[in-house]
């Protein structure tokens, strides 16, 4: 069991597990068992989502981007069968917000591309914010909804839309998008300033994701098998990088950045916060 590891072993896991690298490979460098590995990522990210909640109240963002990227449990969706999307398998989106300033994660959700999950995501974002904000999205409709619904009139709302060039490529055996040839930004609500309607900070978190979570890494056999699993890692993932990880350009962490905390967190601290 992992409460059978010393502390310092289970550090040297967590640490494994928040750069990107599988169960197997951390069995094999650690000599801690696959089963124990996943028990202790399971046990983590459960309790990071708990701090996460907990910690990330009455925020000062004012520039948020909102984006979602995609993943599986188990098999892809046009491979899962009626019972096996009861069971969480299929395809799944997590949506993510970072503040544009602090470059902190205030929030995610995990779910489907579709309006139910969109609404959860953005009224969970306006519960933690402390006053007006700006947002800027990709093109997703199920935003425009959720941002009129979660934060009514008191918000600048922008999106902006990408033009793709046209490719011969089926969308399903594209693993990359089609060549991006310009982009144009509409106001949606509000006064958003256009200078700041923009998703590239977001977008680069997307890359982070995919580079730390290696049940996010393409074409690899490393994905979740469980939704609970799945969910667990994105928790673990935005607590290391919310409070742990330092941000290169800031030289702190994103907590420290937003006021959310006044020191860089050891893995131990984390640990200890998420038990």
């Amino acid at each position: 069991m992992p409460n059978n590891l010393k502390n310092e072993k289970q550090a040297v896991v967590i640490r494994a597990l928040t750069e990107g690298n599988s169960i197997r490979s951390i069995e094999r460098m650690t000599g801690v068992h696959r089963d124990t590995v996943m028990r202790l990522g399971l046990r983590m990210g459960e309790g990071c989502a708990k701090v996460m909640n907990a910690k990330m109240r009455s925020l000062n963002c004012r520039v948020i981007q909102m984006d979602e990227t995609w993943g599986f449990v188990g098999k892809k969706q046009k491979h899962a069968t009626p019972e096996d999307r009861r069971e969480g398998m299929g395809d799944v989106w997590t949506f993510v917000a970072i503040d544009a300033e602090s470059r902190m994660v205030p929030c995610y959700f995990v779910g489907k591309r579709d309006a139910y999950s969109a609404d959860c995501f953005v009224e969970d974002l306006a519960s933690r914010l402390n006053e007006r904000v700006q947002i800027s999205s990709d093109a997703l409709a199920a935003y425009r909804d959720a941002v009129e619904s979660g934060f009514g009139s008191e918000v600048d709302y922008g999106q902006l839309i990408k033009i793709y060039k046209e490719s011969q490529l089926i969308d399903q055996r594209r693993y990359s998008p089609a060549e991006c040839i310009g982009a144009k930004k509409i106001v949606i609500q509000g006064q958003p300033d256009r200078g700041l309607i923009s998703t590239s900070y977001v977008e680069r978190q997307n890359l982070t994701m995919r580079m730390h979570m290696r049940r996010l890494t393409r074409l690899t056999n490393g994905y979740s098998k469980k939704l609970d699993n799945f969910k667990a890692a994105v928790g673990l993932h935005f607590g290391y990088y919310n409070f742990v990880r330092v941000h290169k350009s800031l030289r702190m962490t994103p907590a420290m950045a937003g006021g959310v905390t006044d020191h860089m967190w050891t893995v131990e601290e984390l640990m200890d916060a998420a038990k």
